[in-house]
This record gives C-alpha cells, sequence and structure tokens, in this order.
C-alpha cells in the first residue's frame, strides 16, 4: 500500500496533473495508523517525481519541451514560469508546489532555466510536506469529517495559503 502511494505521488506529479488528495484522504482515514507514514511517503514520491520533471527540463528541454508546454499549459504561461524562476525561483516553487496548478510547470522551468537543484528540492518537499501533511493533520482531527471539511474549505484554504505565500514572498 505504501509504496503504491508513492508511485501514484510520482505519477501525479509527473504524468498525471490529477490531485493526489481524493485518494489520499480515504485511505488516511481507513488507515489512521499510518496516517504521518502515508503523508511522508506522498511527498517522497512526490519529490522523487519533481526531480524526474526536474531532469527532463534540464536535459530534454530542447527536444520535447514543446510537447510539454502544450500539454499541461500555454507558451506564455511557460514565459511567465521562466521569468518567475529567474527571479525569484525559491517561492514560486513552494507557491506552485501547494496550489492546486500542475506543478508540472514549476518542474520543468526549473530545469529548462538551470535553477539550483538543492533549492529545487528543498522547496519542492517544502510545499508538498505542507499540502500533504495537512492533509493528515486534518483526518488525525476531523477522522470522518476530514473529506466534508475538505471539500467545504478547500478553496478558502488555497486562497488563505496562497496570500499567505505571496505575502512572505514580496
Amino acid at each position: 500500500m505504501l509504496s503504491g502511494i508513492t508511485v501514484a505521488s510520482f505519477l501525479e506529479s509527473t504524468i498525471v496533473p490529477i490531485p493526489l488528495e481524493a485518494v489520499l484522504v480515504p485511505l488516511m482515514q481507513a488507515r489512521r495508523e499510518k496516517l504521518w507514514l502515508i503523508a511522508f511517503m506522498a511527498t517522497l514520491g512526490c519529490v522523487v517525481g519533481a526531480l524526474f520533471g526536474y531532469a527532463l527540463g534540464y536535459y530534454l528541454f530542447d527536444a520535447v519541451g514543446d510537447w510539454i508546454i502544450n500539454t499541461f499549459s500555454t507558451p506564455e504561461q511557460f514565459k511567465n514560469v521562466q521569468q518567475q524562476m529567474q527571479e525569484q525561483g525559491f517561492w514560486f516553487v513552494i507557491t506552485l508546489g501547494i496550489v492546486p496548478i500542475p506543478f508540472q510547470i514549476a518542474m520543468l522551468a526549473a530545469g529548462a532555466t538551470k535553477y539550483s537543484i538543492w533549492l529545487f528540492l528543498l522547496a519542492s518537499a517544502i510545499a508538498r510536506s505542507i499540502r500533504y501533511f495537512s492533509l493528515a493533520i486534518i483526518v488525525y482531527y476531523a477522522g470522518n469529517q476530514a473529506e466534508w471539511i475538505i471539500s467545504k474549505h478547500k478553496t478558502k484554504a488555497m486562497i488563505g495559503l496562497s496570500v499567505l505565500i505571496l505575502g512572505t514572498w514580496g
């Protein structure tokens, strides 16, 4: 089960831009004794996936960059991402790692712009830890009501986190 979460998280961060939360929350509720380990394994899978995406951007951007950009975003969005990476990459990666925007954009931009791999991995780990361990905290305290609470407050929480990050960033 735990290796499956890691693989699913890896795939979610590299190929399938579908939020893992839909699977994680029910699993965390069903396996509360492994709640923190599930959050850790999801974070680990995402960080390994982020490293893979970074490598794609770094080594293969010239060959496959156009296809990836057109699949996951638009050329205009990617130009904006490149500019943000050059100006404030660490906070940019954290922001895209938390908010529900495909994280593939940050991974490719970091690699394509040759952003520091260590700062990228640190920002990715922080962002995804915030995302997945926040779910674990909600499940820990809310139990079976977690899915309802998350669905009711998800938009407000994402806006609040985005404002907090942008306030810290700016």
